[in-house]
């Protein structure tokens, strides 16, 4: 026999205390991110959430940039996410790392051209795919290098942005190395000079506009 119709009333209904807050954040989250996919994304968030992983949400809403040669849609905000979200390991499992590349909306087809540039197995060094990731954004070593040190410094937002010079190194030398154009005599005389710039500061931290500088000086 049928069900008797149910009939609820405001005191029937439970609704979770956090559930508010919950749904508060998500909103904001996704106004900041602006996902392309809000249903891709909103899965990739709660599972995060779910998991107590950090979200695929950017700190603030970018605005539209065009200085990549074509559109990937990725964004220096979109792989400070990834960093966020990657850099607890010294290496990334490629099936993980596309999952999260899918939650941000960003194409497949990117995903795999950037892999093609450092063909690799099963999982990759993150700060290796991080730096192939800038690369993509700039379209120039010396760009590639200026968004990697704004996603890495622990410096406040507009300052000079940072890094070790160690980290800087590893960078420039393993991208310099994927460019057939750039002799590796180069590459050895533009750190050499960089080096004695950190040293007479007498710290190991490079900024975007000491590197720049240091470009024009050789």
């Amino acid at each position: 026999m049928p069900l008797p119709d149910t009939m609820f009333c405001a005191q029937q209904i439970h609704i979770p205390p956090e559930l508010p807050d919950i749904l508060k954040q998500f909103t904001k989250a996704a106004i900041r991110t602006q996902p392309a996919d809000v249903l891709q994304w909103s899965a990739g968030y709660f599972s995060a959430l779910s998991r107590g992983d950090p979200l695929p949400v950017k700190d603030r809403l970018e605005m539209p940039v065009a200085t990549q040669k074509t559109d990937t849609g990725l964004s220096q905000g979109l792989l400070k996410v990834l960093h966020k979200q990657c850099s607890h390991k010294q290496y990334v499992e490629l099936n993980d790392l596309e999952q999260k590349w899918k939650n941000l909306c960003l194409p497949i087809e990117k995903f795999k051209a950037l892999l093609q540039l450092d063909p690799c197995g099963g999982s990759m060094e993150w700060i290796k795919f991080l730096a192939l990731g800038c690369s993509m954004l700039g379209g120039s070593l010396n760009s590639a290098m200026k968004h990697l040190c704004e996603i890495l410094t622990s410096d406040p937002e507009g300052g000079p942005a940072r890094i070790p010079f160690e980290t800087f190194c590893y960078v420039y030398e393993y991208l310099a190395g994927l460019d057939p154009d750039i002799p590796p005599a180069d590459t050895e005389a533009y750190l050499a000079t960089l080096k004695e710039k950190v040293e007479s500061r007498k710290n190991d931290l490079i900024g975007v506009s000491d590197f720049f500088s240091a470009k024009r000086n050789i």
